[in-house]
């Protein structure tokens, strides 16, 4: 899932970044509203989370904006201190989807995204399942054929990735933006962490789920 945080309080930005990298999200920033615009318009977020109180152009003006102008139907999760009825409507007229009230927790952030994400894509089970394998993304929990399977988070979001994705092919470049955005390390990082999730997930197994698709990416299912 990719999200823009609109946001200019750069300690609450840190905090969030700190806690989400942990589950299988790519964050990009924006710390004001003509900014944030811009990076909507020319990149492809499944979420946004927009700070109220924001510098050049406020959070109403700017969710506005985005569906008024931008024809843009992307949910929105409004952030802002102001936790009155009439703060709240304000935000919902303007084209908000949710309310979060600072200060917030941000396990209670990640549900909220996780919710939006799922209502977006007409998805309203948490249960990702290929063949044997299932991962619940509330849980995050993987079992195959009843057993656990613990992963560690960057294998967590390879294998939400390629689960969303099933049976699909999920090209490297896709997978590299999932896992370290525009800055990738030296050599072939991906090909050492897919190697590690093919260890957790397959080879206790039978049979392989993930496949590799020679210079192109890597697919799970489970293939007869």
């Amino acid at each position: 899932m990719r999200v823009l945080i609109v946001e200019d309080n750069r300690d609450i930005c840190a905090n969030i970044a700190a806690y989400l990298e942990k589950h299988p999200y790519i964050l990009d920033f924006a710390y004001d509203g003509v900014s944030a615009m811009h990076l909507v318009l020319t990149n492809p977020f499944d979420v946004i989370v927009l700070d109220l109180m924001l510098p050049g152009m406020d959070g109403l003006s700017f969710c506005k904006k985005l569906r008024a102008e931008a024809n843009i139907d992307k949910p929105v999760l409004m952030l802002t201190a102001r936790d009155t009825l009439d703060d709240k409507l304000k935000g919902f007229a303007a084209g908000a989807d949710d309310y979060l009230v600072k200060p917030f927790a941000l396990q209670e952030l990640h549900a909220r995204l996780q919710a939006l994400y799922r209502r977006s894509h007409g998805k309203t089970d948490n249960l990702l399942t290929v063949g044997e394998l299932t991962l619940n993304r509330s849980t995050l929990q993987v079992h195959r054929a009843g057993r656990r399977v613990e992963l560690n988070p960057t294998g967590m979001k390879l294998l939400q990735r390629l689960m969303e994705e099933a049976p699909a092919v999920v090209d490297r470049d896709a997978l590299e933006t999932l896992l370290w955005a525009d800055e990738l390390p030296d050599g072939d990082a991906l090909r050492s962490h897919m190697y590690k999730l093919r260890q957790a997930i397959d080879r206790p197994f039978d049979s392989p789920l993930i496949h590799t698709v020679h210079r192109i990416g890597y697919r799970i299912a489970q293939d007869s």
